[in-house]
């Protein structure tokens, strides 16, 4: 499933019945801008919001100029293309800089219990690894049973050293390990408080008493981008009494109407900064207004994919890669080896989503990459011959059953993966004719 994809496969719905008109009237604007109402209602946006919302949207789409122009459609998507990234924030608001002349940044990352603040600080400190950053992560949760030991997980996952001193008092816990942090000189200190069911004084006083004695240089909320525009609630409550400087919403890869995303900004007037897209450590993006908006009207976020397949790939393999398609040479074998690194680029069927018009052309079609999918085609592929390999337009039906047997899969496995293999095919001439061809994937 795309990026809030009943939002947007709505808005769209909309917006093609548009532009196959030369010509629109203000009646038709006005009826488009009630459905469009409707798509953000059920998409759990504040009402308040989207009343604001399709009034700016209707006054720049009734305008002269977009009604007797040559494509009104196409403007009207450009206007609600604007609003949706102005109502998100514009543009990524980056981890503001150290502190009172420190050389390290310190995030205090807090949130209710279940909303993956506890992953995220894994996924953020992995990240910032990248970045050739020192990174420690702190264990400051001692109330949810096994909550420390899950931080030295994800954190030895994430290769960040994870500081942690029992059931000691988290203020405490907090003050001693940015002492450490100073003498070892990390560069970055993320730390996990506690979180709660519900909101409490309890909690907040604790936050409160954290924040003085480390001095962060951000304050972040996780919340569940799946609770809708309640995200957007608990995120003021935790604002109004933390001063927060940014959100970090996660599972925005799940059934994610966007309230939430759509609604934070504008309820506290503070960005959001991160988003988790998965369940794998690399799962986390920078938030972009802009390429979010991009990704909800289906008009691809190209930037992001290209950042995604530089980390995943290097250029002589791209180089490589390339020229295959070039000559027509693309094998099972090279479409086994890419399996394994386009899985380091997330969900394919996000990135897809990700090129310009690609969602439509291959809706429907099953390329999605997870461990048993990749186990399976592994074995079909290393049960053919060499040539088979090479060239599959000789394998008979005989030749399946012979494959099936030898990976221990059914003949129906060897037929999926056969058409896999021709619909990867098809998509990479596609995006070669739209001038996709130096994407090194």
């Amino acid at each position: 499933m795309g990026l809030f994809s009943g939002l947007g496969d709505r808005l769209n719905h909309i917006f093609s019945k548009m532009k196959n008109k030369g010509a629109l009237t203000e009646l038709e604007v006005k009826n488009a801008m009630r459905e469009i109402k409707i798509a953000l209602l059920e998409a759990d946006v504040n009402v308040l919001i989207v009343k604001d919302v399709i009034a700016r949207i209707s006054e720049k789409a009734v305008g002269e100029q977009v009604l007797k122009s040559v494509t009104p459609g196409q403007q009207i998507v450009k206007i609600v293309y604007d609003e949706l990234t102005e109502l998100m924030g514009k543009e990524n608001v980056k981890l503001n800089p150290p502190q009172n002349n420190s050389r390290m940044q310190v995030v205090l990352m807090c949130g209710l219990q279940g909303a993956g603040k506890t992953t995220m600080c894994g996924k953020l400190g992995a990240m910032l690894k990248g970045q050739q950053k020192k990174v420690m992560l702190v264990a400051d949760d001692i109330y949810r049973p096994a909550a420390i030991e899950q931080l030295k997980v994800v954190g030895g996952k994430a290769g960040v050293y994870v500081y942690s001193d029992g059931k000691n008092d988290p203020v405490k816990i907090a003050k001693d390990a940015i002492k450490m942090a100073e003498k070892e000189l990390y560069n970055v200190v993320i730390i996990d408080t506690a979180g709660r069911l519900q909101i409490n004084e309890e909690l907040m006083v604790e936050l409160e008493n954290i924040k003085k004695v480390v001095n962060p240089s951000d304050i972040l909320l996780t919340v569940d981008a799946m609770t809708g525009q309640e995200a957007a609630n608990v995120s003021k409550t935790f604002n109004d009494r933390l001063d927060i400087t940014g959100v970090v919403l996660t599972k925005l890869d799940g059934d994610t109407r966007g309230g939430a995303a759509l609604t934070i900004r504008e309820i506290t007037g503070k960005p959001i900064k991160f988003c988790g897209v998965g369940e794998k450590l690399n799962d986390i993006e920078p938030f972009h207004p802009d390429r979010i908006a991009s990704r909800i009207l289906n008009m691809g976020d190209v930037l992001t994919l290209v950042e995604k397949a530089q980390n995943a790939f290097s250029e002589e393999e791209a180089k490589k890669l390339e020229e295959k398609f070039r000559k027509n040479s693309f094998t099972l074998e090279d479409y086994l080896v890419q399996m394994d690194q386009i899985k380091k680029m997330g969900n394919l069927g996000d990135i897809i989503n990700m090129i310009p018009g690609m969602g439509n052309k291959l809706k429907g079609a099953n390329l999605n990459v997870n461990d048993k999918d990749l186990a399976r085609v592994k074995a079909v592929i290393q049960s053919m011959t060499p040539r088979e390999r090479t060239d599959p337009s000789v394998i008979k039906a005989s030749h399946k059953i012979r494959i099936a047997k030898g990976a221990g899969v059914q003949v129906s496995d060897v037929n999926r993966l056969l058409n896999q293999f021709e619909q990867t095919k098809d998509m990479m001439k596609k995006m070669k004719n739209n001038k996709f061809s130096k994407f090194p994937f």
